[in-house]
Order: structure tokens, then C-alpha cells, then sequence
């Protein structure tokens, strides 16, 4: 069996899984996104997120992940739903992407599913899966492998549903045909940048992680910068601002049939007195299987203080 048609089958298994897109594309080292990389460390971007300065060269090579790869599987699964943010001062916001069940566990399950099938089709090759854990530039694959082009506000856009999509790769021996790498179609459009409530996209495709609402209520562990005081607009876990405002998003995204995505009780307008006042019990329990877990409950209830501390209510 030749490339083209070993890639045809395994793209459209990987639909049949439940995912939305799929793309090939050839492992070779990504040397243009490997030096934005370095760039993007070197001015400290990554603030505390110390794990992305580690081995940087393993994130641009999958090769050194995985010995003797051939090809990358870039795969996308849409995440959107009708439902809107409460604009109620008494309730916060959370990013649409953890209303629902953690995407780690629903995308992670398809591509186990995914290479179990390839290593059976094909015995001898190997497969390696990566979802938003590992050494590899998920983005970067994706916009390679056809699937869509990063954004100026640094999310992957797919040309049919826009940036409410989550992603993962598949590292494998297996020789695939790849497809055609997409190019960008953000134009001279800038409406992400100034609608970014902290400025944290300092400009065009660079993000600044310290001024960033989803790195500061999500990874950051220390206390939030008061200078940015009254600017989260009542953002308690990750920011959806610069997507709501894509043009992409607005014309073209469409609900997910996942029913796992759709938001958990409540999950779309918290309750701010509630959710502030939950013990670690409490919190455990409701945030099980949830994205939400990533912020402690220390975390959360820092930035529910916050965000009432500098009137936001």
C-alpha cells in the first residue's frame, strides 16, 4: 500500500473516532516555528510555564521523540456550543473549553483508539500520541498538516468551524502522504488585539504569558498583578476574548456534537458567592473530570477575590 492511500485510511479512521479534522504531515524538524519558539522563551513570554524552556529542540524534531518517525497525524475535535456567557456582575466567566468534561481524557481515549488500529493495520510501526502534554507543537503540526493556520491571536483558525477546536498529534513510523500545509487568512484583521482586555498579544501571532487573563487565571501561582486591576471583566478561569471577537468564529462556528463539551450545571454563569466559598471537598466534587481542577481551589477562589477586589462586580 503506498502512502496516499495508508494516509487516506488513517485520516478517515480518525473521523469515524469522533474527531473533526484530520491532516498528515511529514515529520521533519519545524525549523521557522523551532526559532519563533526560542524567540518567544528568550523575551520570557513564557513566564512561569517553566516546562516549555526544557529541551525546546525535542518540541521542533519529533524525531527526537520518537525514533525513526515518519509522519504526524494532526487531528482536531470541535468543542463549540450555542450557550453565551452570563453577563450578570454576580456571576464570573469561564473559557468555553472548560465548561464540559476535560478534553485531555475525550481526545486522549481517540487517539489510543487511533494508534492501537494503526499498529494493528500495520504491525512493525510504531505510534507515539501527544495532547497538550508533551514535547510537541500541536499548532504548528495542525497548520502543517492542512488542518487550519495559527491566528494573530496565536489559536489554530480552521477554515470551517472556526477556533473552537482542540488539538492533538500522533507521532508514527508509519510513511503517510502528507497533505498541503494551510495558509493564513487573518488579512490585515487586528479586532484580536484590540479586544484583548489586558494587551497581553503584544502584536500579531505573539502572546505575552504575563499579561495573559487564561495563563494568570489558570497556571500562574502567585498573586495577580494588581496592575492589571479591573481589566478581567469578571474572568475567573481562562479568557475566551479573543475568540468571541474572530471574524472566523462569528461566521462560520457551528455546535459540537460531543455531548461531553456541553457546559456542566452551572458551569456557564458561575456563581461567584458560591463558587468562592466552596471547601476542598466541595471543589473536588465538583470539578471532577474538569478542566477547572488545573487551578486549585486556592487558585479559583484568588481569582474570584480578585476580580471582586478591583470592583468587577
Amino acid at each position: 500500500m503506498d502512502g496516499a492511500e495508508a494516509s487516506r485510511r488513517v485520516k478517515e479512521h480518525a473521523l469515524r473516532l469522533g474527531f473533526s479534522h484530520a491532516g498528515v504531515a511529514a515529520a521533519t524538524q519545524l525549523e521557522e516555528e523551532g526559532e519563533r519558539l526560542r524567540q518567544w522563551l528568550a523575551r520570557g513570554y513564557h513566564a512561569g510555564m517553566h516546562w516549555m524552556a526544557r529541551a525546546p529542540e525535542r518540541r521542533d524534531d519529533p524525531r527526537q521523540v520518537l525514533p525513526g518517525a515518519r509522519a504526524v497525524v494532526a487531528v482536531a475535535a470541535n468543542y463549540h456550543t450555542p450557550d453565551t456567557h452570563s453577563t450578570d456582575p454576580r456571576h464570573g466567566k469561564i473559557s468555553r473549553y472548560a465548561w464540559g468534561d476535560d478534553y485531555h481524557t475525550i481526545l486522549g481515549k481517540r487517539l489510543e483508539a487511533l494508534q492501537e488500529w494503526v499498529e494493528a493495520e500495520w504491525p512493525g510501526e510504531r505510534c507515539r500520541w501527544y495532547v497538550d502534554t508533551g514535547p510537541v507543537m500541536e499548532k504548528a503540526w495542525a497548520q502543517r498538516a492542512g488542518l487550519g493556520w495559527v491566528g494573530k491571536h496565536t489559536n489554530l483558525i480552521t477554515a470551517d468551524r472556526g477556533s473552537w477546536v482542540f488539538l492533538g498529534a500522533m507521532l508514527t513510523t508509519l510513511p503517510l502522504a502528507p497533505d498541503e500545509p494551510a495558509t493564513d487568512h487573518c488579512g490585515t484583521c487586528t479586532l484580536c488585539l484590540e479586544a484583548c482586555p489586558t494587551q497581553a498579544l503584544v502584536e500579531p501571532y505573539l502572546l505575552d504569558g504575563i499579561r495573559c487573563i487564561s495563563y494568570l487565571t489558570i497556571e500562574h501561582r502567585d498573586e495577580i498583578p494588581e496592575s492589571l486591576q479591573g481589566r478581567f471583566e469578571n474572568w475567573i478561569f481562562g479568557c475566551d476574548v479573543c475568540q468571541d471577537v474572530c471574524p472566523w468564529n462569528r461566521k462560520f462556528a457551528s455546535p459540537s456534537g460531543e455531548e461531553a463539551f456541553r457546559p456542566r450545571a452551572g458551569f456557564a454563569a458561575p456563581d461567584l458567592d458560591a463558587w468562592g466559598a466552596m471547601s476542598e471537598r466541595e471543589f473536588d466534587g465538583r470539578f471532577a473530570g474538569s478542566p477547572v481542577r488545573r487551578a486549585r481551589r486556592e487558585g479559583l477562589a484568588r481569582n474570584i477575590a480578585f476580580v471582586r477586589r478591583t470592583g468587577e462586580r
